[in-house]
């Protein structure tokens, strides 16, 4: 079973991991929706409000990001995989978003035009965890939320690739809090269940 990039790999390097997996990706994970949905519902978004779905893929939570902000409101796709937007556009998930190919390391938003950061599955991705969650923490205005999700916890994704936990895993609790903490947010809640991670976050004043 292939193993996602580690911590630190370059952009290329997941190109490269997504790129051939791209076609079938919804089919490998048929059943996500609710969960999508879910968290997209915790993250407490209201009608008008401006979200970008960080790291979006195939553009499962856009539906659900445009269900909570209403017509009114703005959602932003952003993919480092053309493959990826590829496969959104099939799906017809930019009736839901404007998509656009961007780094999360270099977002093109200005300073603190959003009220929240959706982001499914990201954090294992990032070249630089503290610094592309400084990224992240600009283009959001002081006191909007982020969203680190994933669609089961930590303890059933490590055995899904044949692996097992480790205390350095960036989404333990202990690991992730510092990590936040030191980006410009602050932890607000922490779920990691067998059917769910979900880590919500502040972006702090100043």
């Amino acid at each position: 079973m292939p193993h996602e990039p580690s911590r630190g790999n370059s952009a290329a390097d997941v190109r490269d991991f997504f790129t051939p997996r791209a076609a079938e990706w919804d089919r490998r994970f048929p059943d996500d929706g609710p969960a999508y949905a879910a968290a997209v519902a915790d993250l407490g978004l209201r009608p008008g409000d401006a979200v970008l779905d960080a790291g979006c893929g195939t553009g499962r939570a856009l539906p659900a990001l445009r269900a909570a902000v209403g017509p009114e409101g703005t959602v932003l796709g952003v993919d480092l995989t053309p493959a990826m937007l590829d496969a959104a556009l099939r799906e017809g998930r930019d009736g839901f978003a404007g998509l656009a190919l961007a780094d999360v390391a270099r977002l093109p938003l200005r300073d603190g035009c959003l009220d929240a950061v959706f982001a499914a599955g990201l954090i294992s991705h990032l070249s630089d965890p503290r610094e592309n969650l400084c990224e992240l923490a600009r283009v959001v205005r002081p006191g909007g939320r982020l969203a680190l999700f994933h669609p089961v916890g930590r303890a059933a994704f490590a055995a899904r690739h044949g692996r097992t936990l480790t205390p350095d895993d960036l989404r333990a609790e202990a690991q992730l809090r510092p990590l936040l903490a030191g980006a410009g947010w602050r932890l607000e809640s922490y779920t990691d269940e067998d059917t769910r991670f979900l880590a919500l976050s502040v972006r702090e004043v100043g």
